[in-house]
């Protein structure tokens, strides 16, 4: 797929490679060069293991939007492609 730069460097990500990412809204993403070509990722949240009524809980460092059935649904079928 091609997309323009436009005149001060800017990139817009298509609405289908977006939705296929999973990403939505504001966000940053890591974006590097890599052999002729640039390589755009969406970056790991950082997170922790605390033990919460005797059950592990993973616990990030920055607010997430809660999990929906649709959304858990969603990333199984891009990890399955």
């Amino acid at each position: 797929m091609r997309i323009p730069i436009d005149a001060v460097g800017r990139v817009v990500i298509p609405k289908p490679l977006r939705a296929e990412l999973g990403i939505t809204g504001p966000t940053e993403v890591e974006l590097r060069a890599a052999d002729g070509r640039l390589e755009l990722t969406i970056p790991d949240v950082p997170a922790r293991i605390e033990e919460r009524d005797g059950l592990p809980v993973i616990v990030t460092e920055q607010p997430m939007k809660p999990l929906t059935v649709d959304s858990a649904r969603a990333a199984i079928d891009r990890s399955r492609r």
